[in-house]
């Protein structure tokens, strides 16, 4: 019935609000803005209704939960950087039929989900900065999905983003993107340093291992990055232990994947952290890669290296 369009990871560094304002830092990242409204020239190409976001700043403790309420409208200051993002006013429209189908069809997959489609909850800034310049007319529907999972699998993820993909094509009547919302390394420069690193990443090694993942994505060495990605998650202190990366890749089919990602925004630093701006084309999948929801005493095992 419907359609997974288009699937992308992309940034949202609240720097890209302060570049907007008047001051030292405006144009600073003028790219990654340019990067978002490429993404949703695109969207609307493609005929794209709803966009939803794994937002690596909605934290759970858990279950998985989507964020589907009828409309977005407030005034947002960042709890966590509100020197970088104070009074950001947004509006959008969301989409509580598709969010109850995705619960639906994620716990038909084993993997506990709930819908909120009444509720008070806004939205986190994982998906207000990039639905700010994707979507500043109000075009898409939105919804959120929380991706700042604490105790949680990669592989339940993997799942629950399979699990979203065959609930829009199979049970929704009209056409989707995914983004994973979530940086690549996410080492935050020390306190006291910020400044001196507002453009720079925290160590060569995370800059190092960012880039070669990049690379890898590029090649669409797909089978090798989810046999890694529990412990680039954890060595390369990635963001949300990378659940949103998990939930795009699950949706694309896992390690059977064979698309090659379009960098848009180049791998560019800030604050310390790996940032970027890249479409993953979406291909036919049958899924039969995508990994079991695991029982609780089950560690994880990465479905590439099962026999």
């Amino acid at each position: 019935m419907g359609k997974l369009a288009l699937a992308a990871k992309i940034t949202h560094v609240p720097s890209m609000y302060l570049s907007e304002l008047d001051g030292p830092r405006k144009g600073f990242r003028q790219s990654a803005i340019d990067g978002h409204i490429e993404i949703g020239r695109r969207c609307r190409e493609l005929g794209v209704d709803t966009i939803v976001v794994f937002d690596t700043h909605w934290l759970v403790n858990a279950g998985y939960h989507i964020n589907c309420a009828p409309h977005f409208k407030g005034n947002y200051t960042s709890n966590e950087l509100p020197h970088f993002i104070s009074n950001m006013q947004y509006e959008f429209p969301g989409n509580p039929e598709l969010g109850q189908i995705l619960a639906k069809v994620g716990r038909e997959y084993g993997i506990e989900t709930l819908a909120h489609d009444k509720t008070t909850l806004g939205p986190e800034y994982g998906t207000l900065v990039p639905m700010r310049y994707m979507n500043a007319d109000q075009h898409f529907k939105v919804i959120s999905v929380s991706a700042l999972c604490t105790v949680h699998f990669l592989n339940d993820s993997a799942r629950l983003g399979w699990a979203f993909r065959k609930a829009v094509e199979d049970h929704y009547d009209g056409t989707v993107a995914f983004f994973a919302s979530g940086s690549l390394s996410h080492r935050f420069a020390q306190n006291g340093l910020a400044p001196d690193f507002s453009d720079k990443i925290w160590s060569p090694f995370l800059g190092t291992l960012d880039e070669e993942v990049v690379r890898m994505w590029e090649r669409g060495q797909w089978q090798d990055f989810c046999a890694m990605l529990p412990e680039y998650a954890s060595k390369g202190h990635g963001e949300g232990f990378m659940h949103d990366t998990a939930m795009l890749l699950g949706a694309l089919g896992w390690s059977e994947y064979d698309g090659h990602a379009e960098v848009v925004t180049p791998y560019f630093p800030s604050s310390g952290t790996g940032q970027i701006n890249a479409i993953f084309p979406v291909t036919p999948q049958t899924g039969a890669s995508i990994p079991e929801a695991q029982a609780n005493q089950q560690a994880y095992v990465p479905a590439s290296a099962r026999l």
